[in-house]
């Protein structure tokens, strides 16, 4: 029987962006950061209508198992998955007894090395065969301008991930003119070549989709008059992060 219950903002049953493969993809509720480029307001408030218990979020998911192939498989984001720690760690488990590839897509922001978090963190790592961590921006001070949270532990996560030789993939978003100068690229890419454990590098380009909900949820934009970055930005972005020579032959 479930232990812990979860609150869930919505569900993407043929996912293909968000992990290798096929995925089932559930986007849980809640987020500390206030990301300026943000296309989920809606999911900042922890506490939402919809709450679930893990075993019946799997057999939900279960019903699309054909689907997801030898490469596909379950991610969970948000929000921010890991603010809901203790459901989390219970469906990643249950996912994992049942031989399902385990993705938790994250932006870092809630770890900590306090052992009331990190202890429960490394039951998680058992459990999650992926790691996607969005790196919003490299500089300390830039990142709190743009999310309201500092990047330090952020990063410390990342490095985290490395030495317990945990698969991550990265993800950046590309704003114009926020984090798109080559300096700050080449700080990113000097630190992910720190790191031991990453197999795949992605930049996204920033995009205007989610605007409605900040005015539907009567939130000021930050960020009008900044267009999506153009093919030439993205080539020269992934120049710089050097996106095309990973995974790394170490």
């Amino acid at each position: 029987m479930s232990k812990h219950q979860g609150y869930v903002h919505s569900i993407e049953t043929f996912g293909s962006v968000d992990g290798p493969g096929v995925r089932y993809v559930i986007f849980l509720q809640g987020c500390a950061m206030r990301c300026q480029f943000c296309h989920n307001p809606d999911t900042w408030n922890l506490i939402s209508q919809k709450v679930v218990n893990a075993e019946d979020l799997l057999k939900q998911a279960l019903r699309y198992r054909s689907y997801w192939s030898h490469e596909g498989g379950i991610t969970i984001s948000g929000g921010e998955p890991l603010l809901q720690m203790d459901f989390l760690l219970e469906f990643c488990t249950l996912a994992k007894k049942e031989g399902i590839h385990v993705t938790v897509d994250t932006g870092g922001q809630p770890f900590t090395k306090k052992d009331s978090f990190l202890s429960k963190f490394k039951q998680l790592l058992a459990v999650v065969d992926l790691f996607l961590l969005d790196i919003k921006h490299i500089d300390d001070a830039a990142h709190q301008k743009l999310t309201g949270c500092t990047n330090q532990n952020i990063l410390e996560m990342a490095k985290f991930l490395s030495e317990n030789n945990q698969p991550v993939w990265i993800r950046h978003v590309l704003v114009p003119s926020i984090n798109s100068n080559d300096a700050w690229l080449l700080q990113l890419n000097a630190f992910l070549s720190t790191l031991e454990n990453v197999e795949k590098v992605e930049i996204l380009p920033y995009h205007t989709l989610g605007v409605y909900k900040w005015m539907n949820l009567g939130i000021p934009y930050q960020l009008n008059g900044i267009d999506p970055p153009d093919k030439q930005m993205l080539d020269h972005a992934n120049q710089l992060l050097n996106t095309s020579s990973y995974p790394k032959k170490r």
